[in-house]
């Protein structure tokens, strides 16, 4: 089964992501928590039996300063090696209470520093595979939908946020090329987040740059 925003919403009983409070997805096909990461006001998440292949997932949580529950076991990421695994989560995610139905101990969150891996980036991946909770599957309404993210990122641009009539919804018949837009576009608000105000700067220069150049051969036309 792959989990959509839509679906997410609905198991949480929640109208947006980011007001998201609890989610249970246990035996599922989940293979990825990046979109985990935009509900801000987590603090219970179960996850028991997916597919999730490498720790290095939890870097998509380490966001979310509410959440205190994390039952992951059962997923490919525990590996052979119980402890390696509970002192790694526990050092990337020292705010747990409890981990796999177990509480977590002032003991085990001292030990995890030293004998827990470390996690400093997010899992390289082509795409999201099957399974995953896909933010921008079904339709138009759910693409694009981080509408407090959009808004807050173009504020710090100095721009408008997107207007819902410059994407249409999804139909059978889009394009690839239209599909490819949309998704890039989505990836590239979800990453000026990560940025600082002179990373953010910088792409507003590069954005009004490739934007004049675009324009300048529509400029010409008229002036012939």
């Amino acid at each position: 089964m792959k989990l959509t925003r839509k679906m997410v919403l609905s198991r949480a009983k929640a109208s947006e992501l980011h007001s998201v409070r609890k989610l249970n997805c246990c035996v599922n096909s989940v293979s990825t928590l990046e979109p985990v990461s935009h509900c801000q006001h987590l603090s219970e998440l179960y996850l028991r039996r997916n597919r999730i292949h490498s720790l290095a997932e939890l870097f998509y949580l380490k966001a979310l300063p509410h959440l205190r529950v994390l039952w992951l076991a059962e997923n490919p990421c525990c590996g052979t090696n119980p402890h390696l695994y509970r002192m790694t989560v526990l050092r990337t995610l020292p705010h747990l209470q409890k981990l796999d139905n177990q509480a977590v101990t002032e003991e085990e969150l001292s030990r995890a520093m030293t004998e827990g891996d470390e996690i400093t980036a997010a899992p390289h991946r082509e795409g999201m595979g099957n399974g995953s909770i896909d933010s921008t599957a079904e339709t138009g309404q759910d693409l694009l939908s981080y509408s407090e993210d959009e808004a807050s990122i173009c504020g710090q641009l100095g721009l408008k946020p997107p207007s819902q009539e410059r994407f249409p919804s999804f139909s059978l018949r889009d394009s690839p090329s239209n599909r490819k837009n949309r998704n890039v576009l989505t990836a590239i608000l979800l990453l000026l987040r990560e940025l600082d105000v002179e990373g953010l700067e910088a792409v507003y220069q590069s954005a009004s740059s490739r934007l004049q150049a675009l324009h300048r051969p529509e400029l010409e036309d008229n002036v012939d």
